[in-house]
């Protein structure tokens, strides 16, 4: 039969005492506890960041919004300081210079123009006096227009001609109007390709340079059938 007792050591019988280090218990407890510390540090510094960053970026876009709307402002202030003064000054020299090259472009076009019509002009003549000299037969509708304007009631008529032109139209005149009591006349006063149709006390100009004149004149152009070479 066994006796549990209890066994008290006496003070006396005490050596030495050495004080006890329970230590870890258990290492993964402490790293774990560890690392959930750790991860909500971690959390805790996001969420400080992202109300930093959140907080920057809001402020940014207010004073990205707040510098254009200036910008803005100030630009269009300059622009209508540009517009009030230095820019009515340029509008009014653009003005200016574009009315001078107007001014210049209308007279060199009036002066090309008035060249071209005087050259025309001598081409037409250069062209008219060779036909006039080597066909005859082109006078023949003046006088006949002349004589329809005429309207001969007397039956009588006078035709001045160029000597040569009478030459080779006498006898076509005289048949063509034969119910007519035509004289034809040369005068050397007549340049060739023209005449004078009188009757009734009327007479028509047809000669040369009067019908060079009006047909000219219809083109608002003054320039003689023979031009002066001779400068006084």
């Amino acid at each position: 039969m066994s006796r549990n007792h209890a066994r008290f050591i006496p003070g006396e019988e005490v050596a030495t005492v050495t004080e006890w280090d329970f230590g870890a218990v258990d290492q993964s407890s402490v790293r774990f506890a560890a690392k959930l510390k750790a991860q909500a540090e971690a959390e805790e510094q996001a969420k400080e960041d992202g109300v930093r960053q959140a907080g920057y970026s809001e402020g940014y876009a207010a004073g990205y919004a707040q510098g254009h709307a200036q910008a803005t402002l100030e630009g269009q202030r300059q622009i209508n300081e540009y517009i009030d003064t230095q820019g009515k000054e340029a509008a009014a020299n653009f003005a200016a210079l574009f009315e001078s090259a107007r001014a210049q472009l209308a007279e060199s076009e009036q002066v090309m123009a008035q060249g071209v019509l005087e050259l025309a002009c001598e081409l037409a003549r250069q062209v008219l006096r060779h036909e006039l000299s080597t066909n005859p037969n082109a006078l023949q509708p003046v006088i006949r227009e002349a004589l329809g304007v005429l309207a001969v009631d007397s039956k009588a008529a006078v035709v001045r001609l160029h000597p040569l032109d009478l030459e080779v139209l006498a006898e076509v005149l005289r048949q063509e109007f034969s119910g007519l009591a035509l004289t034809l006349l040369p005068d050397a006063n007549v340049a060739r390709g023209g005449c004078l149709v009188e009757s009734a006390g009327t007479v028509v100009d047809g000669t040369v340079e009067k019908r060079w004149q009006r047909a000219l004149a219809s083109l608002g152009f003054d320039s003689p059938w023979e031009p002066s070479d001779v400068i006084a």
